[in-house]
């Protein structure tokens, strides 16, 4: 995917584009550029809306005849009610317009006029940038034809502005970090092997300017990373665990430390999954796939904090040298574990790379984890759930995710469930082994693994894959968090002392 965002101060009716696109409120009422299309139509515009029954809603779409406009069609675009449009309804209707248009190179659009009086447009740049770019994404290496948007420019109308300009830029380079996450997701595990997770990071070090070291499965030995090596066991693939650092120009605003969960293939082990449970296991890595999607881009976004992302990556595979349940790991940091469930193997991984997290002393770590079903039960596909230890990183985390568009919702970890891990061999166990509250005793196993350091962990079950094209979302991988990653780092404050969500 390469498209480009350029501001433009050239009128609506002048545009060269192959597609003018503006935007109308509920209503049928004409937001900016909306007149220049009425003026090349005779005054007819109203008329040709209603018989077509557009109403002007979100993401509602209508091709017009383009006139006598510079530009080869015309297309309205629905907002709403226009004292409500957000950053990510531009988002969603830039998509729109470029998947209704999918055999334009070049689409402008007056988009950012509709922006209400006092909004951020910048912001707004940045969103309709964001949308059109992932508008026009879809994973096609395996297909023998290309039915994806043919866009390649992207042309926002408006009064020139350097500080809009920036913010094309930053959404076009956020939307290329957000595919290559959905491309690492959507490859087949058979292509996507631990190993080549590691390449791709290596890759992302090179194109971001981060500091690369990986760990083999012998190292991963030495280093004590008993979760990681435990899973890795039953897989002929070998495990690794990757480590990215970005440092900015200036002094770092803090230090936050990011870790994916990285399962390439999840089959449950020996705990094994039903054919249908397999059939969208490759996306298990989404966490890892969001952070390193998000880590290219951080030199680019201009982030201002120190971060250091861990992943740690194997299938979960039920080969002849797979643990069993009852076997027992030694996780990094010291602490037990006995393995009832070999399908609750993403917080065993998790906690090797939590600790290695804790051992770098940031001030506040992230984990992203396609880890529960349950998160799915109680959210369903489009919401990830947030928990943590701190009520004040939470906030943070969740005022990014706002802004970035990719809604998560807190969830608490009650003290009370915590004994439900005791086990009677260990310092605890996988699973708790009730029916209810899995995505709870799941955060409760990770925050044995977080410290004292502020910490927030992201279940993304359920929007990290899609089942179908949903405005600026393809189906299949997602890319979710990247975004938020991006949004939360660029703006960090030092969390307070962690205190209990």
């Amino acid at each position: 995917m390469s498209v480009t965002a350029t501001l433009s101060t050239t009128a609506p009716a002048k545009t060269n584009a192959d597609v003018l696109a503006v935007p109308v409120f509920s209503g049928r009422v004409l937001g900016p550029g909306g007149k220049a299309i009425d003026t090349a139509l005779g005054g007819t515009l109203g008329a040709f809306m209603e018989e077509a029954g557009f109403e002007g809603k979100a993401e509602e779409t209508l091709a017009v005849p383009a006139g006598g406009l510079g530009a080869r069609a015309a297309l309205l675009v629905g907002l709403g009610d226009k004292k409500t449009v957000s950053a990510d309804r531009l988002r969603r209707a830039a998509a729109a317009v470029v998947r209704r248009s999918p055999k334009a190179k070049t689409v402008a659009t007056t988009l950012l006029d509709a922006v209400p009086s006092g909004g951020d447009r910048v912001a707004a740049a940045q969103a309709l940038a964001e949308g059109a770019a992932l508008g026009a994404y879809k994973f096609l290496r395996y297909k023998q034809k290309s039915d994806a948007p043919a866009l390649e420019r992207f042309v926002v109308l408006g009064k020139k502005d350097e500080a809009v300009q920036k913010g094309l830029d930053r959404g076009v380079a956020v939307a290329a970090a957000v595919a290559w996450a959905r491309d690492l997701v959507n490859e087949p595990a058979g292509a996507m092997t631990p190993t080549q997770l590691a390449e791709e990071a290596r890759r992302a070090a090179e194109e971001g300017g981060l500091e690369y070291e990986v760990l083999d499965e012998v190292e991963i030995a030495n280093q004590g990373l008993g979760g990681l090596l435990g899973v890795s066991l039953g897989s002929d693939q070998p495990p690794r665990l990757v480590k990215l650092t970005y440092t900015p120009a200036g002094k770092p605003t803090g230090t936050v430390a990011l870790v994916g969960k990285g399962i390439t293939f999840d089959s449950g082990g020996l705990s094994l999954k039903t054919a249908d449970g397999m059939e969208t296991m490759k996306t298990d890595m989404s966490g890892a796939a969001a952070v390193i999607g998000a880590m290219s881009v951080l030199r680019a976004a201009g982030v201002p904090a120190k971060v250091i992302g861990f992943v740690p990556t194997t299938e979960n595979m039920p080969g002849g040298r797979a643990i069993k349940p009852g076997d027992v790991l030694k996780i990094r940091n010291g602490k037990t574990v006995e393995v009832l469930n070999t399908d609750a193997e993403g917080r065993l991984i998790l906690a090797d790379g939590l600790s290695l997290a804790v051992e770098e002393k940031p001030d506040a770590i992230i984990d992203l984890a396609t880890l529960t079903g349950a998160c799915v039960v109680a959210l369903g596909m489009k919401w990830a759930g947030v928990m943590g230890n701190n009520e004040g990183w939470i906030g943070q985390v969740r005022g990014a995710a706002d802004r970035a568009g990719e809604p998560i919702w807190p969830l608490p970890l009650p003290e009370e469930y915590r004994k439900d891990l005791d086990s009677e061999i260990a310092d605890l166990k996988n699973i708790s082994g009730n029916r209810g509250g899995g995505a709870l005793t799941a955060g409760l196993f990770l925050s044995e693994f977080a410290g004292d350091v502020p910490w927030a962990h992201l279940d993304i079950a359920g929007p990290a894959r899609a089942s179908a094209d949903d405005g600026y979302i393809a189906k299949g991988g997602t890319g979710f968090g990247v975004r938020t990653l991006v949004e939360v780092l660029s703006t960090f404050e030092k969390p307070k002392a962690a205190t209990r969500s």
